[in-house]
């Protein structure tokens, strides 16, 4: 089991508090929605887990492998976790099978193990007649399949998602929600998932933390 377990996690900004006192149990295989307002805390919060951002105070885990208190920081790549930005974040010079392919590639992944698994990664989000194109020939909602590929392809324990369909219209961000509950159902991730959209985060996720002001309200 690889419960993810934030304590009395505190992150401060020169000396403005951001989160404070935020303590959470994820369990493993969740799909747990960071719900509340612009400027709660909760992309942050999304952030210190993914190792983008260090804690001030409190300790992070997940299952028995400590990530980071405020003296020890274990860094991103090494957490097992991909993180699917609002932005997309898709390199342009790269064609869709190359940018998912990227993560492999950092591991040293090459020839045709790669490609089985790039290839694997785009059925999933049903992109495998798209390998070749560039980023730019995509729709939004293809772009955001793509992010979602790629962030499949490594096989990460802990999917983090921070507003990925913000930039979406309504039509195809009910494509997605039904794409993020079949890709949560596949892969047996722990999800964590970041939304200011209530009906958004009740349709999708299985537990809901409320956060305002840097606080989990309930």
């Amino acid at each position: 089991m690889a419960e993810l377990k934030l304590e009395k996690i505190y992150k401060k900004f020169d000396e403005q508090s951001v989160v404070e006192d935020l303590s959470l149990l994820i369990p493993d295989g969740a799909f747990t929605a960071l719900l509340g307002p612009s400027g709660c805390g909760k992309t942050t919060t999304l952030r210190m887990i993914a190792g983008l951002e260090q804690i001030s105070q409190g300790s992070l885990a997940l299952g028995d492998t400590l990530l980071a208190t405020d003296q020890y920081h274990m860094p991103a790549e090494e957490r097992q976790m991909s993180m699917v930005f609002q932005s997309y974040a898709l390199w342009p010079h790269m064609t869709v099978a190359e940018n998912v392919g990227y993560p492999l590639k950092l591991k040293k992944v090459k020839g045709e193990a790669l490609k089985k698994q790039v290839m694997a990664a785009l059925e999933i989000v049903e992109l495998g007649p798209y390998a070749q194109r560039s980023p730019q020939e995509l729709s939004g909602g293809q772009r955001q399949r793509v992010a979602l590929a790629r962030c499949l392809v490594s096989e990460p324990k802990v999917v983090l998602l921070d507003e990925p369909l913000a930039n979406l219209d309504r039509h195809l961000r009910a494509t997605m929600e039904q794409t993020f509950r079949e890709f949560h159902r596949r892969t047996g991730a722990t999800f964590v998932y970041v939304t200011h959209d209530q009906a958004e985060a009740m349709a999708l996720a299985s537990q809901i933390a409320v956060m305002h002001k840097g606080k989990l309200m309930q």
